[in-house]
């Protein structure tokens, strides 16, 4: 699966925000969307889905323009991850099955529900099937939020701050998961995230934002301190340690 971005712009009323941002992305590999607040990441993410209008342009998956199909076939190709999720009262097995509704024509099949059902395994919930998701911590429902995305088995997935308020434990436990599942499913994955340490340590490809297009893409090892520098206003020095950059504010 190969997504494609073309050209994309989208502006609130008549305030431009993004605008000729273009780049792809190739199966199995997790691309970091990075910048400063209010850049536009999260619009960007938005837009990759349709939640948001693009007033131009065009996300091309597999030679189809998202843009253009229904909700329905969307659903049936991408999966979002949204940074807040609403808790309800019910159970995590039927919030991950929740996601197999692109699939689901009348009743859940014995296919939805082993589904379901290994993805909960997969993220090492199954001792939390029949708890309720309001009862969960945080690192608890992100997982859960990642499982109810993956059974509906998307080439595609969205990921905005998949991190965030999590602490170190839960952040490293979420995006080697991700990290697993991405390279295990062949699945083409966008996350948008504040911190760029561990945004090197797990992305595949850097994507910096400023001034609503892209300024700069690169492989992470490749990232420098000129680029970061440039979009975050700030002089830092990337260190190489053990094979991943590590970004370090100036003293």
């Amino acid at each position: 699966m190969t997504l494609d971005v073309q050209k994309l712009g989208f502006s609130y009323n008549e305030r431009q925000v993004l605008h000729d941002v273009g780049f792809h992305i190739h199966a199995g590999e997790l691309v970091a969307i990075l910048g400063p607040n209010g850049v536009g990441k999260t619009t960007l993410l938005k837009c990759l889905n349709a939640i948001h209008k693009p007033s131009g342009g065009a996300v091309m998956v597999e030679r189809r323009n998202l843009l253009t199909m229904t909700p329905h076939e969307i659903a049936l190709k991408v999966g979002y991850v949204a940074q807040r999720s609403e808790t309800a009262r019910m159970t995590v097995f039927d919030a991950v099955l929740m996601g197999r509704k692109p699939h689901i024509r009348w009743n859940a099949s014995e296919r939805d529900l082993t589904i379901t059902d290994t993805a909960i395994r997969r993220l090492g919930l199954e001792g939390l099937a029949l708890r309720y998701v309001d009862q969960l911590s945080g690192g608890e429902l992100q997982k859960v939020c990642i499982a109810r995305a993956m059974v509906q088995e998307p080439q595609l997935l969205l990921l905005d701050e998949p991190t965030s308020s999590l602490d170190m434990r839960s952040q490293i436990e979420i995006m080697k998961m991700l990290r697993h599942v991405i390279d295990g499913h062949g699945i083409a994955a966008v996350m948008t995230m504040h911190d760029l340490n561990t945004a090197l340590r797990y992305a595949d490809r850097a994507l910096f934002v400023k001034g609503g297009t892209v300024f700069a893409e690169v492989a992470v090892a490749d990232v420098c301190s000129d680029v970061i520098e440039a979009v975050y206003g700030v002089s830092v020095t990337v260190h190489n340690l053990g094979g991943v950059p590590t970004v370090v504010p100036a003293a």
